[in-house]
């Protein structure tokens, strides 16, 4: 199968905006609880009406002030209450946000103001107005600048008293579907950050289908999430927005070392994360257990599960013996799990990165469903994904309702449908490069279909290394399941027009002094002594063999470094979502690639298997 395409559930309403949503939310259930904020060790509720009020409080603040229709607005903040409710303020306003990620340097900052033409910036914190003020000399057009921290919303507010409903009325109703939204820039992964243009019908479209797609999901009672991934990205905006329109209890925590803590006060019913975030969950669970004496029945207990989920998902019996393992291992071991995750967690939607096959089964006999699924800033988020009851581990999941899937002669995946963007801003030149003649976006991901329309993603078009023996490998396939591994921090593939496959390492530095005392070992060593400590090393090379049975020998990697430090979006490394810069990072590390290759690496021998 080359094509998979699902049809729409519900038509398009040419003339509805984002503000819609939130009307028709407050006009049919005013009273039900769209936020919960954080109050010490508990949580704050927020009805529908009452997110309105405070939102079109805001929004007279910004038009007194005199951002006017049209006008770009720049937003920089961690993930939080305060970041939705500017949202919609800027939405009702009539304006266009521009997020920009809290971690951003002051010359992304510069550059992402100067290209979407933004009249003003809103910041959280100090450090990012400090950031901005770098380069405010450099920036011309920003009319005005506001900062949460010092009390920005409540001003606006205020100063906005005297504002007529009518006139924030006449402004929210203004944009109609096929207006910009929102102005999301990529992550710069593979070069400068491009604007994309996301319209109004994108996420009006998208967010009414994905509600009728995922009903037992975001319609069941109680639905509630708690969002830690950053609203900056189009993912969780996505959801944000989805939130609203289908009236789930939403709550914020950008703080991930507080995760736990907040996940078991609030108690969600769905999760919305990216794989390393299960994987960190995971490896926090063994290494407990371990440090408890009891790591050889957590990893017994693993074994259960992922066999347990896999006979169920072969529709097969599991068993006598396996079933009472099971029972057993639900009480001793799955059900504290599931508690530290609030309880109620019956579903999560995963994205960004593949999870690996073998935490996909674990979670799933939690009686977790972790519903990956797959898209890109270009398609305001999910194109794909995984339902409840179309479900299958290691896929990204059938076309959701409104989308056609197609994969192109070389690999490539191209999609059309109602998500899809509708220009990189002030960038013909890049816009037409990545439509077909027939109007299909190319995705620039590889991938494949099965005979159930579940689309697999095996790669990144532009990622695909090509060895000195003529072997294809993309990165992915070997990197995912290696980074799973408790002491990983971050793997990089190399090896394109070399002899054959090798690896960059990085520890996971949060991990790495649980991992260091479990084993025997000084917790508090340095990661230049760990780098070339025997057991350390000894992990490594248990982690590259386990990657390596998922690949041929030509693809399997033959020689690694570990590199005494560790990649951030402060060093270039990683994008503010945690992508890896690859291009970056092959020239920082130049040096040790080279050295892992030798002189003459043409002496090695080739491997074309």
């Amino acid at each position: 199968m080359n094509l998979t395409e699902t049809p729409i559930l519900i038509p398009p309403v040419p003339g509805d905006n984002v503000t819609d949503l939130l009307e028709q939310r407050v006009a049919a259930t005013p009273d039900r609880v769209l936020f919960a904020t954080p109050n010490g060790d508990g949580w704050n509720d927020l009805s529908a009406a009452e997110f309105r009020s405070r939102v079109v409080g805001v929004a007279k603040g910004l038009a007194a002030a005199g951002v006017q229709p049209g006008d770009r607005i720049g937003f920089m903040c961690k993930t939080s209450f305060e970041w939705t409710l500017v949202d919609f303020a800027l939405f009702y306003a009539g304006a266009v946000m521009v997020p920009i990620y809290e971690t951003s340097s002051a010359l992304q900052i510069q550059w992402i103001l100067e290209d979407s033409g933004a009249r003003g910036l809103i910041t959280e914190t100090p450090e990012h107005a400090a950031r901005f003020d770098e380069i405010r000399s450099d920036v011309t057009g920003i009319d005005h600048v506001w900062r949460l921290d010092e009390g920005a919303l409540n001003s606006l507010t205020a100063s906005g008293a005297e504002v007529a409903d009518e006139e924030i009325e006449r402004r929210r109703t203004i944009a109609n579907g096929d207006d910009t939204a929102t102005l999301i820039y990529t992550s710069g992964s593979t070069g400068r950050p491009k604007g994309c243009v996301l319209t109004h019908s994108n996420f009006v479209d998208l967010s009414r289908n994905s509600a009728a797609a995922l009903g037992n999901v975001v319609n069941e009672p109680g639905a509630s999430t708690l969002l830690f991934v950053t609203l900056a990205h189009v993912f969780a905006r996505f959801i944000s927005v989805l939130a609203v329109h289908a009236g789930v209890r939403v709550g914020h925590q950008p703080d991930t070392t507080k995760l736990l803590p907040s996940l078991g006060s609030f108690q969600p019913s769905f999760l919305l994360a990216v794989p390393r975030v299960f994987e960190k969950v995971y490896n926090s669970a063994e290494q407990t257990a371990e440090a408890g004496g009891k790591g050889k029945i957590f990893r017994a207990a693993a074994q259960v599960a992922v066999q347990h989920s896999q006979k169920v998902m072969a529709g097969e019996k599991p068993g006598f013996g396996l079933s009472l393992k099971f029972k057993l291992f639900d009480k001793l071991v799955y059900s504290t799990l599931r508690e530290k995750m609030g309880g109620r967690v019956k579903y999560a939607v995963s994205g960004s990165a593949p999870l690996s096959h073998y935490l996909g089964h674990f979670y799933h006999s939690l009686g977790i469903k972790i519903l990956e699924g797959y898209g890109l800033t270009e398609t305001t988020a999910p194109v794909t994904v995984n339902l409840p009851d179309k479900f299958k581990i290691g896929t990204v999941g059938p076309a959701l309702p409104g989308h056609t899937v197609r994969i192109a002669e070389d690999g490539e995946i191209e999609v059309k449908g109602i998500d899809v963007f509708k220009e990189y801003w002030n960038n013909p030149e890049a816009t037409k490069s990545v439509f077909t003649e027939d109007g299909f976006f190319r995705t620039g991901d590889l991938g494949s279909l099965d005979s159930d329309g579940y689309l697999t993603i095996t790669g990144r078009k532009k990622e695909i290394i090509v060895t000195a023996g003529g072997k294809n490998v993309a990165p992915a396939g070997l990197e995912d399941p290696i980074r799973s591994f408790t002491v990983i921090g971050q793997v990089v593939v190399v090896g394109d027009q070399k002899p054959f496959i090798s690896a960059l390492v990085t520890l996971d530095q949060e991990m790495l002094p649980t991992w260091l005392k479990n084993n025997g070992l000084d917790p508090n060593m340095s990661v230049e002594d760990a780098a070339k400590n025997p057991a350390v090393l000894a992990e490594v090379q248990r982690a590259i063999d386990h990657g390596n049975k998922y690949v041929s020998r030509a693809e399997s990697i033959r020689k690694w470094v570990i590199l005494p430090t560790e990649f951030t979006e402060a060093s270039g490394h990683l994008t503010p979502k945690m992508s890896i810069k690859r291009a970056n990072i092959l020239h920082d590390f130049s040096a040790e690639i080279t050295a892992m290759y030798g002189e003459n690496p043409a002496t090695e021998a080739v491997d074309t298997k």
